[in-house]
């Protein structure tokens, strides 16, 4: 049986925050302590928004960003190129693109990457509305944004099998060296791609 460390209600909190990515039990405890301190300031606004977000947020269903409106802000954004599509693995993976301020285009969310040990094979991702979009006559490039893991290359390599035929240019990200980067910090598998994806100066 589980160790409780307060009243049922408390011992909910701390089991639900639990679950959230990067908080164990300990930092579960801790922030409900620090919400039940702070109940008018933090936790019954985070609770209103919690249940409001509940309700109202939704998968764009065009590209899987999550959004109050379908299809998403950025999909309805007529000021972005359409010509291309930068396909990630998750949401999250979108937000930062968007924080960078890098890439004006579309986007698709796949929901995840193939992994044979986790059992996801390419009919639990959103592959196939990809392939529907990179039919439209408009998109001419396909970004690959994948994570620099083995799941995320056998992701890529899917994906560039599966969109072989549709006449679009398919690219994906550079990686090497980071900006302010020392190579004496780098690990051996960056440096071995920095020095392959080298190019003229």
């Amino acid at each position: 049986m589980a160790e409780s460390f307060g009243p049922g209600e408390l011992d909910r909190i701390i089991h639900l925050l639990a679950k959230l990515p990067g908080l164990g039990p300990r930092s579960a405890r801790r922030a409900a302590l620090h919400l039940l301190k702070r109940r008018d300031a933090l936790m019954r606004p985070l609770a209103d928004s919690l249940s409001i977000a509940a309700d109202k947020v939704v998968a764009c269903e065009t590209c899987g960003n999550l959004d109050t409106i379908d299809p998403c802000g950025i999909c309805r954004d007529t000021r972005r190129d359409e010509t291309r599509i930068c396909v990630v693995k998750e949401v999250g993976d979108l937000w930062a693109l968007e924080r960078a301020a890098v890439f004006r285009g579309r986007y698709h969310v796949t929901g995840g990457l193939l992994s044979a040990l986790d059992g996801v094979g390419p009919e639990e991702l959103n592959i196939d509305g990809l392939a529907v979009r990179a039919e439209a006559p408009e998109v001419t490039e396909v970004i690959l944004a994948m994570d620099a893991t083995v799941d995320g290359q056998t992701t890529a390599h899917y994906i560039v099998d599966r969109l072989a035929g549709c006449g679009v240019e398919i690219s994906r990200l550079a990686r090497g060296v980071p900006v302010g980067g020392e190579l004496d910090y780098l690990d051996d598998g960056t440096l071995a791609q920095a020095l392959k994806a080298r190019r003229g100066v």
